[in-house]
C-alpha cells in the first residue's frame, strides 16, 4: 500500500477511536501536532509534506464535522510551537494574534497547510486545549489544560510515525473529604 492510502486509513481508524471515546464534546478545543516528516518514515523536519498534511487536514476536517470540536494545528519549534487557529476561536477564547505566517520550513507542513486551507486563520502563541492528538512526538502537552490524561487507542501509528492521545479533566481538589459526585467531568476522569 503507497504511503498517501495508508495515512488515510491509518488516520479513518483514528479519528473512529476518537469518534466513540465520548471524549470529545461540541465546542471543545483539539490540539493537534503532526510530523510529516515522521509520518514519511524521516526524521523529524527534514522531510515536510504537503500531500501528507493535505490527508490529515481532510481527516481533522472530519473528526470537527462529526464532533463539533474547534481544531488548533501546532507549529514546530521554528515557531516555538505556536497554533494556527480559526479568528473566530481566537475570538471566544480571547487569545492574541501573533505575527507571524507558518511556512514548510519555520511552521512545518502540517500547519503552514492549516494556514492555507482553513476559514480565516490567525496564529496565537499558546492555547488551553481540552484534547489532542501528537504525531510523531512533536510535544503537544503544552497546549493542553491541567490536567492531561493520556490515552491508550488501539491505533498506533499513522504512517511510519508513532501517535498518541490525550485529554484532560478538571483538578480534583479538596482531598479524602471532598465530595466529587457523578457529574459527567468526573465519568471522563480515570
Amino acid at each position: 500500500m503507497d504511503l498517501q492510502n495508508q495515512v488515510r486509513e491509518d488516520l479513518q481508524k483514528m479519528i473512529k477511536e476518537w469518534q466513540d471515546s465520548g471524549f470529545l464534546h461540541e465546542g471543545d478545543l483539539f490540539v493537534l501536532g503532526c510530523s510529516t516528516s515522521e509520518v514519511a518514515g524521516k526524521h523529524i523536519g527534514t522531510s515536510g509534506s504537503e500531500e501528507i498534511a493535505a490527508e490529515i487536514f481532510k481527516g481533522m476536517k472530519d473528526l470537527k464535522e462529526h464532533t463539533g470540536i474547534r481544531l488548533a494545528f501546532q507549529c514546530c519549534e521554528h515557531l516555538n510551537r505556536a497554533l494556527v487557529i480559526e479568528r473566530e476561536t481566537m475570538q471566544t477564547e480571547r487569545y492574541d494574534e501573533v505575527s507571524a505566517i507558518p511556512v514548510p520550513t519555520a511552521g512545518g507542513s502540517m500547519a503552514a497547510y492549516a494556514y492555507k486551507n482553513m476559514k480565516d486563520p490567525v496564529v496565537v502563541e499558546h492555547i488551553q486545549a481540552v484534547a489532542g492528538m501528537d504525531i510523531g512526538e512533536t510535544m503537544i502537552g503544552m497546549q493542553l489544560k491541567h490536567v492531561a490524561v493520556p490515552l491508550r487507542f488501539g491505533q498506533k501509528s499513522i504512517g511510519e510515525a508513532h501517535v498518541s492521545g490525550a485529554r484532560t479533566r478538571p483538578k480534583l481538589i479538596g482531598g479524602k473529604r471532598a465530595n466529587y459526585g457523578n457529574t459527567r467531568l468526573n465519568n471522563r476522569c480515570t
